[in-house]
């Protein structure tokens, strides 16, 4: 299979939004691997020496604004043959730092607790590539986890152009700690081609994202993409090593629980044979329910259950 590597730049990024009517960068065929770069942040958020700022970065700003509020993201890569109606099967085999430095923030009327802060905060995080650390402000070092808090699919043609900030079901700002290298995202594609796009690195995460903010981070990513022809999905899912994961977006959080769990139990009678009502048991039993994010208009729920227990419950 071939291998390609697109870098962000001015020429391959489109910034705070989605649409099925981005060109392509490249088209590759299933099973093909894509290394991409990202960039995160805009100028205020960018650190004063001896941090080093990419190049790339410095002239997405002095070329790009935002179009809609939302995340510089690199792409998109189209695959041949895909089709409305397949899914995108997404092997995310490696991710690597692309800064020596990453950011968070809060401000007023952000995050999960809106009227409790007056005032923005802001830190450059220090991110210690060999031991894998960010260091925060108060000495304070943190094991760095990254991941892409975004990773998506065009959106149909009819949506138009829809800012990167909520997470759909064409994937987008998911902000699923999950997602690290050696996971694989499920995109359910909603236009010819797919369309894969990436951006919004994060060097760790909380499951909430409360104050709006992970370690925004720039990252490179290496991507094995497959074309399940005959796959269905309505919302994104994903797997990892040991476990299987569903997920949903909606602002209402009880709509989330809803939509995650229905998905694990069709996913486990599925796989299984078991009744819907034995599913239902099992993931009462053995699934755990979190909490994606809170923070993106559109808020996040994932289910996971270990592989061990479809394997145990198949009759």
């Amino acid at each position: 299979m071939a291998e390609y590597r697109i870098d962000a730049s001015p020429e391959s990024v489109h910034w705070g939004y989605f649409d099925a009517g981005i060109p392509p960068l490249l088209t590759v065929d299933s099973g093909d691997t894509v290394t991409i770069s990202t960039v995160s942040g805009g100028p205020e958020a960018m650190p004063k020496a001896p941090f080093v700022i990419p190049r790339a970065l410095s002239d997405i700003h002095a070329v790009h604004k935002p179009k809609l509020p939302g995340h510089i993201c690199t792409g998109p890569v189209a695959v041949r043959g895909a089709k409305a109606g397949q899914v995108l099967e997404v092997r995310i085999k490696d991710i690597q730092l692309h800064y020596d430095w990453g950011f968070t923030y809060s401000a007023p009327q952000k995050g999960a607790l809106p009227d409790d802060f007056d005032e923005i905060h802001f830190m450059t995080i220090p991110l210690d590539s060999e031991r894998m650390t960010g260091k925060l402000p108060w000495g304070l070092e943190l094991p760095l986890r990254p991941f892409f808090g975004v990773m998506a699919v065009a959106p149909p043609a009819s949506w138009g152009s829809v800012n990167t900030l909520p997470p759909r079901r064409n994937g987008g700002n998911l902000d699923n700690k999950e997602l690290v290298a050696g996971t694989i995202l499920y995109l359910p594609i909603h236009t010819d081609g797919a369309l894969f796009s990436v951006g919004d690195g994060h060097g760790v995460q909380g499951d909430g994202e409360v104050c709006v903010t992970a370690i925004e981070t720039g990252l490179i990513g290496t991507f094995e993409l497959h074309l399940r022809e005959s796959m269905s999905l309505i919302w994104p899912m994903a797997e990892t090593p040991t476990h299987v994961m569903t997920m949903a977006f909606d602002p209402d959080l009880d709509d989330c629980v809803v939509i995650a769990l229905r998905s694990m139990i069709d996913l486990i009678v599925e796989r299984t044979g078991i009744t819907k009502a034995e599913a239902y048991a099992l993931c009462s039993l053995g699934a755990d329910l979190r909490i994606t994010q809170v923070v993106n208009g559109n808020k996040g729920v994932h289910v996971m259950l270990d592989k061990s227990l479809l394997q145990k419950a198949q009759r």
